[in-house]
């Protein structure tokens, strides 16, 4: 009878050969996928204003619109400099049409000496507190009375900034300058054929009093040309003090911002004019999501301060998240050219995409 051959030494070496390629395969090394450390794409925003109102004047009363779509790029541009851009679709209130600008679009230096930053492009400039924030960020609905008689829709102009902040060690300060080509539509500066810019000078001052609250005190002054090609020199104060206790900050807050205009405008070597104008609001945060707020509005025309206005208004807020809020607002205006009229107006805000936070 024929053996049959023992196997058993075949599938040993078999073995052992299979058992040495599994571990060259082990030992070969996995490949690293490489990441790029400055992201290529920029964070995008849309923010929307919707909005009802009501005046008492006029024949008609009542309107609903989309006051406003703000589109929002933001993005580190390198280790150097961020770029920032936002786009507003906005609402003629004259016309009803809307249409597209640059709300603002500028670089910002991020690792200049000296504690030095600069800016430039087109900007909202820093006078106060109201200005240099986009009006979806503001607790009241419309702007005050003050406000709009000095600079309309607001001081938003192309140039540069130059921020320092002091090397100060309990107070924090920072002082910043900056020069603009001079705004087309403004009511007291004007953009020129001639070389003459406007120059602005801003000083914060920001005081820590406790773990509780904050007070901070602003300084501006602005000159630059009008429509008659002299100058008109504007001065102002913002003063803003914040309550918000540590141990009910979700649920609690205070908040007493005011702001104060005085304007110097030189349209003939005889004719000068000043102005005055101001406005002060308290926001009190009832509960975790609900804010009132109550603002007086004392305004004198530029051109001619015999002509006053003095307004009272009160906006309640709900503010659902923080991508979303509903605002409620009534006022009451009296001027000594007219009689006294009333507005009311409703507003929906919403944040869809990426939105860098506003200034505090």
């Amino acid at each position: 009878m024929a053996q049959v051959p023992d196997s058993t030494a075949a599938d040993s070496a078999l073995l052992k050969q299979i058992e040495s390629q599994m571990q060259q395969n082990n030992m070969q090394p996995v490949p690293q996928q490489t990441r790029s450390g400055i992201n290529v794409n920029p964070d995008i925003g849309v923010i929307g204003d919707f909005q009802g109102s009501y005046i008492s004047r006029g024949k008609k009363n009542f309107n609903a619109y989309l006051n406003e779509t703000e589109l929002s790029l933001q993005a580190v541009v390198d280790p150097y400099a961020r770029a920032d851009f936002f786009l507003s679709f906005g609402r003629d209130p004259e016309t009803g049409k809307y249409g597209v600008e640059v709300e603002e679009g500028y670089l910002t230096t991020l690792s200049l000496p000296a504690r030095l930053q600069l800016k430039a492009g087109k900007f909202k400039e820093a006078v106060g507190r109201i200005n240099p924030m986009h009006a979806h960020a503001l607790p009241f609905i419309d702007l005050p009375n003050a406000y709009v008689n000095y600079f309309g829709d607001g001081l938003n102009d192309e140039g540069a900034s130059l921020s320092w902040l002091l090397p100060t060690k309990k107070v924090y300060q920072e002082l910043i300058f900056q020069v603009t080509s001079g705004l087309g539509e403004s009511p007291i500066f004007n953009r020129g054929e001639n070389n003459r810019l406007i120059y602005l000078g801003h000083l914060k001052n920001s005081f820590t009093l406790n773990d509780n609250a904050t007070l901070e005190i602003g300084l501006t002054g602005i000159t630059g040309p009008n429509d008659s090609s002299r100058a008109t020199n504007l001065g102002a104060a913002d003063i803003t003090y914040k309550w918000k206790p540590v141990k009910l900050n979700t649920y609690k807050s205070l908040t007493w911002q005011s702001e104060l205009y005085y304007s110097q405008a030189n349209y003939t070597t005889t004719d000068s004019r000043n102005s005055f104008g101001l406005y002060s609001f308290l926001q009190y945060q009832l509960a975790k999501r609900w804010f009132l707020t109550g603002r007086y509005d004392y305004a004198e025309k530029p051109y001619d301060r015999s002509i006053v206005e003095q307004a009272y208004s009160l906006t309640t807020g709900w503010y659902a998240t923080e991508f979303s809020k509903i605002e409620l607002e009534g006022k009451t205006t009296d001027d000594t050219i007219g009689s006294r009229y009333y507005q009311a107006w409703l507003r929906w805000i919403f944040v869809i995409g990426a939105h860098g936070a506003h200034q505090y």
